[in-house]
């Protein structure tokens, strides 16, 4: 009897050969770390030369990328895009969609759902105010996790090393003068984020532009989901940041029950 091997290995399951690299392909990306062929050895109980190969289809198709050091791998970037495309064209006429005009309704100013992708917060829905004054942003658009309120919060729940990883490998750009780009900076305000259960952008991607965000929950995993509001800064400050997080951590409880029911994206007004 084999004591080294994973008692309970996790199974990629499939019919055929293309549905088992898809099984191999949700569990890399239900990691939040890389892995390594060795690892996966050990976590599914397969045979060493058919996951090496697998890795290799799934590498030379874009879908997963190899490390600097040869042995490690990781989401690539034509996974990614399916990813964000998945998830922009299921936002646009349905539950979620109706939950973010509801919190507009609500608090009379923009808000959005976003996720992070590499090291840039993507935009996936977005409600605009009917204020005449508003920084206009359409769904699709990117913006530097750093200077991000959704950038912050999701980064929050990471570990240190991986946030580092993420934002070291570049220098960070300087959106405001109050934009923060020194990553022991950053390093206390992610943990004064994650302490909190929320995030501020206090004109730190735009001059003017404030901004608050919230995670969607997820059972048992993290989240990369988030619910913000913007606004001009006129009307909503940093000091006033705590009036509007009772309505989004509603919208983002909401989003969460659509999220866990698969709820179809019909074209409702009752979230």
């Amino acid at each position: 009897m084999d004591l080294t091997r994973d008692p309970d290995p996790a199974a990629l399951n499939g019919d055929t050969p293309t549905m088992r690299l898809f099984a191999l392909l949700e569990l890399i990306a239900s990691k939040d770390q890389l892995v390594s062929l060795q690892g996966l050895v050990e976590e599914t109980g397969m045979p060493k030369p058919t996951l090496h190969r697998m890795l290799q289809q799934l590498e030379s198709a874009g879908l997963l990328i190899r490390q600097s050091d040869g042995r490690h791998y990781g989401t690539g970037a034509r996974l990614r895009r399916l990813a964000e495309n998945l998830l922009l064209n299921a936002t646009h006429h349905g539950a979620r969609h109706a939950v973010l005009r509801n919190l507009v309704d609500e608090l009379g100013e923009s808000c959005n759902i976003t996720t992070l992708s590499g090291n840039e917060v993507v935009y996936l829905d977005r409600v605009e105010t009917p204020e005449p004054l508003r920084f206009y942003l359409r769904a699709g658009s990117r913006v530097p996790a750093h200077c991000s309120a959704s950038g912050k919060m999701i980064l929050s729940q990471m570990l240190p090393a991986q946030r580092r990883k993420l934002l070291a490998h570049a220098p960070l750009k300087q959106c405001t003068p109050k934009t923060v780009t020194d990553l022991d900076a950053l390093e206390e305000m992610f943990r004064r984020v994650r302490r909190d259960g929320f995030a501020l952008d206090d004109e730190e991607f735009l001059p003017g532009l404030v901004c608050v965000a919230v995670l969607v929950p997820t059972a048992g995993a993290r989240s990369n989901l988030c619910v913000a509001v913007q606004a001009p800064a006129l009307r909503l400050t940093a000091d006033k940041a705590l009036t509007v997080l009772p309505a989004l951590q509603r919208a983002a409880a909401a989003i969460s029950r659509i999220e866990a029911e698969g709820t179809p994206d019909g074209d409702t007004d009752s979230p």
